[in-house]
């Protein structure tokens, strides 16, 4: 009779090495991309922290991915608005992801 356990046990592990092998690049940049990002999320933070009727500058967390910026925090109706304006003036920002809740 055949055994067909060393094929099941090397299909396994074919099918986990090469998913291991896929997390560990999932989720990165390459240099560029990820030295643009943090510039970006810099000026960004910079740009926002000029503007003090936004209130307390540590009220948004700036974020970047792939020249995405995404605003998290919370201000009034209208400081909302203007954050995202302001990020999306920054050189190199492709778009706004405003997810910035009103305290009103």
């Amino acid at each position: 009779m055949n055994n067909p356990r060393p094929l099941h046990v090397l299909a396994f592990a074919l099918i986990l090495s090469g998913a291991l092998s896929g997390c560990a690049t999932f989720g990165k940049c390459d240099s560029d991309n990820c030295r643009d990002d943090a510039k970006i999320t810099s000026e960004v933070q910079t740009s926002l922290d000029r503007h003090p009727e936004l209130g307390d500058p540590f009220s948004i967390q700036v974020q970047t991915r792939d020249r995405v910026v995404y605003l998290n925090g919370e201000l009034d109706d209208v400081a909302q608005a203007d954050a995202a304006s302001l990020a999306g003036q920054v050189p190199g920002v492709d778009s706004v992801v405003n997810s910035i809740a009103t305290n009103n």
